[in-house]
C-alpha cells in the first residue's frame, strides 16, 4: 500500500528532499575536490542537481531552478571532459547548495527575493568554467537553459525520483522526543514488570518443594501408627490423603510448566519491545556529523589551511539525545582543532609532514560506553607555553605550575574562558569552547580528557554512555538497601584484606597500585548509619580520577544490572548523591548514584575533619579549632586550586560545585567565611550572596568573591549584594588570596 503524503505540500516535499540531495551534493563535491575526475562522484552530484532541478519546477521554483541548473551544466562539462573542477569551481558549487536551501526556505513568498544572489552565482560559475573552458566557441551553450522538451522530461524524471515512495517504502511517522521518552518508559516499565514473573515462579517452586516435604511427613506419620487392621478407617483416610497430595503435585506441576511458559514468551516479548523501542531512539553517528565536513573545509580554506576531516565508526549507533547535544561540543573541538592545532602548509612541509592536515573524528564502542574521538595530526600543545599562560592568568604560582603534571596542566585547557590564543577572531580565542565540551560531558554522566604528542598532534577523548535511558551499572548493599553504581563512574571493584589498610595521617587509606587510596564507607557518605564490622575482607569501589579518588566500603556487591533510567521528581530538587532512580526485577525501587556529586562528599568529609570512617577516634579535646571555609566554584580546576592553598595554610576546607549546591551546605552547616565565584549553572554568585546576607542567620557571615569579571561595574554589584571583598581571579596570586582570607576572618586556628 502507498504511503499517504496528503498532509504534506509539495513545497514541504520539495524541502525534505533538497535536505537529502544537499548532502549527497555536499558529499560529492568534497570527494571531487580531491580527485576531479572521480567519475562515481560526478556522476552522483549531476543527477542530485538534476533531481533538485526537476523538481523545483514542479512546484514553480523558479530561482531553484536555475540554480540547479547551473549547477547541473558544470558538472555535465566535467563528466565530458570539457571542464576541470577546481577549489574555486568546488567553493562556487558548495554555495549553491546554500543557496539552494536559501530560496527553499524562502519560499513561496520570498524565494524571489534570492534572484539578486542567483544571478550573481550564474555569473561566478560562468567565470569560473569559462576560465577553463578548452574552446568555449565550442561551447556556447555550456550554461544556457535547457531546451524545453528537456525540462519537461527533467522535471517528470525529478518528480518520480522526489517523491518519497520512490526511494524507500517505508512509512515515517512524525513523533516528538518527549513521546518517544514516554514510549521507551513504557516499554522499559513492561520489561520490569514481565522480569516480575520469574520471583514470583521461584515462589511457587518453594510452594513444591514444601509440599514434597509434606508427603513424607504424611508417609512417616503413617508408618508410625499401628497396623491398618485395628482401624480400616485410618488406613482409609491416608490412602485418600495420599491420593489428594498426588492430585496437588500433579496440578502445581502443570500450573508451574504452563508459568514458566508464560514467564519466558512475556519477558522475550517485553525484552524484544524494549530493543526496538530504544533502537528507535538511536541514529548512526554519522547522521549526526556528516556535515562537519563541508564545516571543516570551508574553515580551513578561510585560514589558507588544507584540511580533510576523517569520519571513523560512522555506523555505530548513538542515543539521538546523545548525538543532539554533541553538535556544539563537537563543533568547538573540530574548529579549535583546524584553528589552533593544525599548522599553515609551508610549516607542515618544513616540519615533513604532507601539506594537508588530517583530522579524525571518531566514534566507537567500547565495554559499553561510547568514545567520541576528535585527533588532529598538527603541532601538539606546546605545555611551556601552556605552562606560562597559566601564570600570566593567576591561576597558579611559578613553583606550583612547574610541579604540574602534563595530565594536571592540559586540564586548564577546561577552564571557563581559558585560552592561548592571544587575540579573538570570530573563529576561537574566546575561551568557551572546551569549558562547553566538559559541561556537556558532565550532563551525560561522561568524561572529557586530553592528551598530546608535540609535533605529532592532539586529541580529545569523549567517553559516554550509550543512551541517557538505560544505564550499565554495579549493584551493591549499603545498610540493607540496594544501590546501583554507573559503571562508567568506577575505576574498580575489588576486596580489600583488613591487613591492607595503612593509616597515614590519622585517616584509613591503601595502596591502589603506585597511590595511596583514601578509605571512606558508603554508610558515612550516604548518611545511613555505622558500617557493619567484621572480620572478612571489605567489599569497596574505587571512584575518581588521580589524587581524587577514593575507595568506598559497601556492604556486599550484588553483580551488574542494566536499568531503565526513571529520573527523580523534579519537586524533590537536587538529590544529595543521587542521580537517578530505577526498578529491580522484582519491581522494587533502587537509586542510582551520582558518581562526581558523591566524590564531591568524600571531598567535603575528608577535608572537614568529621571523618570517622572504620572507627576513626574523635580528636584530642585539647586541638584548637579550625576556621572553616566553603568555597564555591563550578570549575574543578579553580575549586581545587583554592582548596588547596586554603587547606595548606591551615584551613579547613569545603567545596561545594555551583550556587544551589553552596546555599544548600551553608544552610546544612558552619562556616566562617565563604568564596564563591560569580558565574555558575544553577544559582550564580550574586543570588548566593544575596540569600546568604538577607537570611536572619546567616547574614553576618563573611562572603568574599573571586570572580574573572574586573570591570569596576561588576565589582560594584557584588558589593551591593552585599560581599564583604572582591578579588578578581586575574589579579590575584596565591598569597594575595590567603591575606584577604585573614583579612575577614584572621588566622586558621584559634
Amino acid at each position: 500500500m502507498s504511503e499517504d503524503l496528503s498532509q504534506f505540500s509539495l513545497l514541504d516535499l520539495f524541502r525534505a528532499e533538497l535536505q537529502s540531495q544537499s548532502q549527497a551534493l555536499t558529499d560529492g563535491l568534497l570527494a571531487l575536490e580531491r580527485d576531479p575526475v572521480a567519475a562515481p562522484q560526478l556522476e552522483a552530484c549531476m543527477r542530485a542537481a538534476h533531481s533538485l532541478k526537476g523538481a523545483a519546477r514542479i512546484i514553480d521554483l523558479a530561482p531553484a531552478v536555475r540554480v540547479a541548473h547551473a549547477m547541473e551544466e558544470c558538472l555535465v562539462a566535467a563528466q565530458h571532459g570539457q571542464l576541470r573542477l577546481r577549489r574555486d569551481h568546488i567553493d562556487i558549487l558548495l554555495k549553491g547548495v546554500d543557496l539552494l536551501g536559501l530560496v527553499a526556505s524562502g519560499a513561496p513568498e520570498g524565494g524571489d527575493a534570492a534572484l539578486p544572489a542567483v544571478v550573481d552565482f550564474e555569473r561566478q560559475l560562468e567565470l569560473a568554467s569559462s576560465s577553463d573552458a578548452p574552446d568555449l566557441d565550442q561551447h556556447p551553450g555550456a550554461l544556457a537553459p535547457m531546451p524545453a522538451a528537456e525540462r519537461n522530461a527533467a522535471s517528470e524524471a525529478a518528480f518520480s525520483e522526489a517523491s518519497p515512495t520512490a526511494v524507500s517504502s517505508d512509512r515515517i511517522v512524525r513523533i516528538t522526543a518527549e513521546g518517544m521518552t514516554r514510549l521507551l518508559g513504557l516499554a522499559g516499565e513492561s520489561l520490569m514488570e514481565a522480569r516480575r514473573l520469574r520471583p514470583f515462579a521461584d515462589a511457587l517452586l518453594r510452594l513444591k518443594r514444601h509440599h514434597l516435604a509434606l508427603a513424607k511427613a504424611v508417609d512417616d506419620l503413617r508408618a508410625t501408627l499401628p497396623p491398618q487392621g485395628s482401624d480400616p478407617r485410618v488406613g482409609q483416610a491416608f490412602a485418600e490423603v495420599l491420593d489428594r497430595l498426588a492430585d496437588s503435585r500433579d496440578f502445581l506441576a502443570e500450573r508451574l510448566a504452563e508459568l514458566d511458559t508464560i514467564d519466558r514468551r512475556g519477558t522475550d516479548l517485553a525484552n524484544r519491545l524494549y530493543a526496538e523501542t530504544l533502537q528507535s531512539r538511536m541514529r548512526p553517528f554519522e547522521d549526526g556529523v556528516r556535515h562537519y565536513s563541508r564545516m571543516v573545509r570551508d574553515l580551513g580554506r578561510a585560514l589558507g589551511k588544507d584540511v580533510s576531516l576523517e569520519i571513523v565508526g560512522g555506523s555505530n549507533s548513538i542515543d539521538r539525545d546523545i548525538l543532539d547535544q554533541l553538535d556544539a561540543p563537537l563543533g568547538h573541538l573540530l574548529r579549535n582543532a583546524v584553528d589552533h592545532g593544525l599548522e599553515m602548509p609551508e610549516e607542515r612541509v618544513a616540519a615533513g609532514k604532507p601539506p594537508e592536515g588530517v583530522i579524525r573524528l571518531e566514534a566507537r564502542h567500547n565495554a559499553g560506553l561510547l568514545q567520541i574521538i576528535v585527533a588532529d595530526d598538527g603541532r601538539g600543545v606546546d605545555l611551556d607555553r601552556l605552562r606560562r599562560a597559566v601564570v600570566a592568568r593567576a591561576l597558579t604560582s611559578e613553583e606550583t605550575a612547574e610541579r604540574l603534571s602534563e595530565a594536571e596542566l592540559l586540564e586548564f585547557l577546561f577552564l571557563p574562558g581559558f585560552s592561548m590564543k592571544p587575540t579573538v577572531s570570530d573563529i576561537s580565542g574566546r575561551g568557551v569552547g572546551l569549558d562547553a565540551v566538559q559541561s556537556m560531558a558532565k550532563q551525560v554522566r561522561g568524561v572529557a580528557s586530553v592528551t598530546t604528542q608535540p609535533g605529532a598532534g592532539t586529541q580529545f577523548q569523549l567517553q559516554l554512555p550509550l543512551t541517557l535511558s538505560v544505564v550499565r551499572t554495579l549493584l551493591v548493599e549499603i545498610a540493607d538497601e540496594p544501590y546501583a553504581f554507573p559503571l562508567a563512574g568506577i575505576t574498580r571493584t575489588l576486596r580489600l584484606p583488613r591487613d591492607a589498610i595503612e593509616l597515614l595521617v590519622g585517616r584509613p587509606h591503601f595502596r591502589f597500585g603506585t597511590r595511596q587510596i583514601g578509605l571512606i564507607t558508603a554508610h558515612e557518605l550516604l548518611e545511613r548509619g555505622e558500617a557493619q564490622a567484621g572480620d572478612g575482607d571489605l567489599a569497596v569501589v574505587v571512584v575518581g580520577e588521580g589524587e581524587d579518588s577514593y575507595g568506598l566500603i559497601v556492604d556486599r556487591f550484588l553483580g551488574e544490572r542494566e536499568l531503565v533510567v526513571r529520573p527523580l521528581d523534579p519537586r524533590l530538587s537536587k538529590v544529595k548523591d543521587v542521580s537517578a532512580a530505577a526498578l529491580m526485577e522484582d519491581g522494587s525501587p533502587v537509586l542510582i548514584i551520582d558518581i562526581d556529586d558523591l566524590v564531591r562528599s568524600a571531598e567535603k568529609l575528608s577535608g572537614s575533619g568529621r571523618l570517622r570512617t572504620l572507627q576513626r577516634s574523635a580528636a584530642m579535646s585539647g586541638e584548637r579549632r579550625r576556621k572553616r571555609v566553603l568555597v564555591v566554584d563550578d570549575s574543578l580546576t579553580v575549586r581545587e586550586l583554592e582548596r588547596k592553598l586554603l587547606d595548606h595554610h591551615g584551613y579547613e576546607v569545603e567545596v561545594a560545585v555551583d550556587g544551589m549546591d553552596g546555599w544548600n551546605a551553608v544552610r546544612a552547616g558552619s562556616f566562617d567565611l565563604v568564596v564563591t565565584d560569580v558565574d555558575m549553572p544553577r544559582m550564580d554568585g550574586i543570588e548566593l550572596v544575596t540569600l546568604i546576607k538577607q537570611d536572619g542567620r546567616l547574614g553576618a557571615l563573611p562572603v568574599m568573591i573571586v570572580s574573572y569579571k574586573d570591570r569596576e561595574e561588576d565589582r560594584r554589584r557584588g558589593l551591593d549584594a552585599g560581599a564583604d571583598y572582591y578579588l578578581t581571579k586575574g589579579s590575584f596570586h596565591d598569597e594575595t588570596l590567603v591575606h584577604a582570607v585573614a583579612d575577614l576572618i584572621g588566622e586558621a586556628s584559634e
